[in-house]
């Protein structure tokens, strides 16, 4: 890892981008034959995530990609209280438990480790990596890449429909992009990693019953211009000499 890292960063993105989907979508199938959800996706993703992170923290890493406290005060960034609706979005239609305990807990500890991973391999990895050549096109990649990645949700097991996957994918962009701006714009991954766990931690306890295709459609349009205008927002706010270079 520590050779192929040296000789291209980009290729190491690329490395981690097909080792998490590939592992990811072989353990939830794995979870799925066996009958317990994400029993086996817990704790692959728990061990890559503690790999990550030693190897990041050996190689002192760690400020590189986010994983630290921001340089710009919170509230230039509006105390972040738009993330805060946007991670509550889950539960807006009411509140369930759709799940035993045991897998509920499963849940949410691969959703956490998602968050995680995800936003550091997309927005670290890749955003930092594409970022040496051409700032608008590691952006523009960085949000693409994160949001058609969630199509594979159509093959994995996870059961999701293909409006609702549309739909996942269209605000998996926007919230891309957003991360993308509070990364680049503050220095630190940390509340695009926190809003990320929590938003999937929580959709196990969403009301699920009352979901509808109509519902489904409002509500995605509307977290994606949520995502958008305070992306935007932050862009205006946040003066070009603020920028972490």
């Amino acid at each position: 890892m520590q050779k192929l890292y040296e000789k291209s960063e980009l290729w190491f993105a690329l490395a981690w981008i097909g080792v998490y989907v590939a592992g990811a979508s072989i353990a939830d199938r794995l979870s799925e034959q066996i009958g317990v959800e994400k029993c086996i996706t817990f704790p692959f993703l728990a061990v890559l995530s503690v790999f990550v992170l030693v190897w990041l923290g050996r190689r002192g890493l760690f400020r590189k990609y986010g994983l630290c406290k921001g340089n710009v005060k919170a509230s230039r960034f509006l105390y972040y209280l738009p993330l805060v609706v946007l991670t509550s979005c889950n539960l807006w239609q009411g509140v369930a438990l759709n799940l035993p305990f045991t897998e509920t807990a499963l849940y949410v500890g691969s959703m956490l480790c998602v968050g995680f991973l995800e936003e550091l391999i997309f927005r670290g990895f890749l955003f930092k990596a594409m970022s040496k050549d051409g700032l608008k096109a590691a952006v523009i990649v960085s949000s693409l890449t994160f949001g058609i990645g969630h199509l594979v949700n159509l093959v994995n097991g996870s059961g999701m429909g293909l409006l609702a996957n549309l739909c996942q994918v269209c605000f998996a962009v926007a919230f891309g992009f957003l991360c993308v701006i509070i990364f680049h714009r503050g220095g630190s991954l940390v509340p695009c990693i926190v809003t990320h766990g929590v938003f999937n931690a929580l959709s196990v306890f969403g009301d699920q019953a009352k979901e509808t295709w109509q519902t489904q459609i409002l509500i995605s349009v509307v977290l994606t211009l949520l995502a958008l205008g305070y992306a935007l927002a932050l862009l205006k706010l946040l003066p070009q000499n603020e920028t972490n270079h």
